[in-house]
């Protein structure tokens, strides 16, 4: 619920001795926030995909635009070089195994030699000696053959997740280095709809809020959605702040891109918003003065009412709690009230 400004004026202050006039606001139900927005089908996640190594391009077999489904393959990297390095990793580990063979058998007869006092325990030692390294020298070489395979596989881009490719930054042939983004994948999982709104419209909106959603190619195609997030800052140049809508359910015809309208739902929960001068030590225990007036509807008296409070927009503050639709709050001369004080009724410009 927006706090709907009945009356708005400097303090006015009486000087016959009557009850002093007031500049309040009245929180109405009715004035609930039905502003209309236009907004874009978006991906919650879009991922720059591109290889771990440096290389030339050789193929990229997928388009802008094109669906694709986890694992497919996006794009390669010549091979050449990283297969000649797997080719000599094989062959160092066929030397280290026929290393290894050679000083098994050297052990084994080193040790049939000093069974039978012909040899000295020290070449047996050296023997022995001469396998364990063999055998490390063989698992050194499997561990570089591993490697070499992992380092070849990574010359081929898979997709992470479904999604559809919506930029490609490089052609076959073309040189990329590491970490250079060559495609850029949307997962089309999940899809939401992204929209700025200026600061007095966002400190209307709150987290889990549904809206109606309506293609504006087709208004016939229609949608909800959730609020899953306001960004915290809004941007630079624009002032305004960025907010995420998960689309429940969509039909088909909300494609990523799409022009949508907004509406808040019916359901839609209300907040009730103030400016920041109606709140009272807003950083301690935050509280408002609210009105209470006699049945005429003339004066009336003021009460401290504490209030929480929820995210800050700009100049305004959500009240979580404290107030509700239909009291009057008193947004201007504030600090010069006291508890129970007779106030008259409100003035206008």
């Amino acid at each position: 619920v927006l706090a709907a400004p009945t009356l708005a004026s400097d303090e006015v202050v009486p000087t016959d001795g009557t009850p002093r006039p007031l500049v309040s606001v009245v929180v109405n139900e009715h004035a609930a926030y039905r502003n209309r927005f236009v907004g874009l089908v978006s991906a919650r996640t879009e991922t720059d995909l591109g290889f771990l190594l440096a290389g030339t391009l050789a193929e990229r077999p997928v388009e802008t635009g094109d669906l694709v489904k986890k694992g497919a393959v996006l794009a390669r990297l010549d091979p050449e070089d990283l297969d000649a390095d797997v080719r000599a990793a094989e062959a160092g580990v066929q030397v280290a195994t026929a290393q290894l063979r050679a000083a098994r058998d050297a052990e084994s007869r080193a040790r049939e030699l000093l069974s039978r006092g012909t040899d000295s325990a020290t070449r047996l030692e050296d023997a022995e000696r001469g396998l364990t390294a063999a055998i490390a020298t063989v698992e050194q070489a499997r561990a570089a053959l591993a490697q070499a395979r992992d380092v070849r596989g990574f010359a081929t881009l898979t997709a992470p997740q479904d999604g559809v490719v919506i930029e490609t930054n490089a052609e076959a042939g073309a040189s990329v280095t590491a970490g250079e983004a060559v495609v850029v994948l949307a997962g089309t999982e999940t899809r939401e709809i992204t929209l700025d709104v200026i600061e007095r419209d966002a400190a209307a909106l709150s987290e889990g809020m549904m809206f109606d959603v309506t293609l504006a190619a087709n208004p016939n195609v229609t949608a909800q959605a959730s609020l899953r997030r306001i960004d915290p800052v809004a941007a630079a140049s624009t002032r305004t702040r960025r907010v995420h809508l998960t689309l429940l359910d969509p039909p088909e015809g909300f494609r990523l891109g799409a022009l949508v309208h907004i509406t808040p739902a019916t359901m839609a929960r209300a907040d009730i918003i103030l400016d920041d001068s109606a709140i009272l030590d807003p950083d301690g225990t935050p509280a408002v003065w609210t009105v209470t007036r006699a049945a005429d509807g003339g004066t009336g008296t003021v009460h401290r009412t504490p209030v929480q409070l929820g995210d800050r927009f700009g100049p305004r503050v959500r009240v979580t709690g404290g107030i509700s639709a239909g009291d009057e709050v008193i947004t201007k001369g504030i600090h010069s009230l006291k508890e129970g004080q007779t106030v008259g009724p409100s003035v206008s410009q």
